[in-house]
């Protein structure tokens, strides 16, 4: 069984309920104890910018920034898209804690030979 999970994501805050959907799928697995990367790409790279992702996807939906908290918590780990980031001219430094640079590449590194449960957002 695998023990580790990929969300990928590409849609920001202008889809909030997409992205707390990816987000509940992140959280749940790292409160699992599975090992989760989220891939952030497109718009989505602007979520790992510190004090970002604040918004409520819909009355009864957690907050976001809840959501956020919850998986760096739970040792989740971004890796935001360096070509997205530099095209949008964001800053590295504020990057949260649990947020790096990197692409496809290091990706597949982080993902290995191992099975990996994979989303797509």
């Amino acid at each position: 069984m695998p023990t580790r999970a990929v969300v990928s994501l590409t849609t920001g805050l202008e889809d909030p309920e997409k992205v707390t959907v990816a987000f509940l799928v992140a959280v749940g697995a790292a409160e699992q104890h599975r090992e989760t990367l989220m891939f952030l790409t497109k718009e989505a790279v602007r979520l790992a910018l510190d004090g970002f992702a604040r918004a409520t996807a819909c009355e009864g939906c957690p907050p976001l920034a809840d959501l956020v908290k919850r998986y760096e918590a739970a040792g989740g780990r971004f890796l935001v898209c360096p070509i997205c980031f530099t095209a949008r001219h964001l800053a590295d430094d504020g990057l949260v804690a649990n947020a790096s640079l990197g692409g496809t590449v290091p990706m597949w590194e982080w993902i290995g030979d191992e099975p990996v449960t994979t989303f797509s957002y």
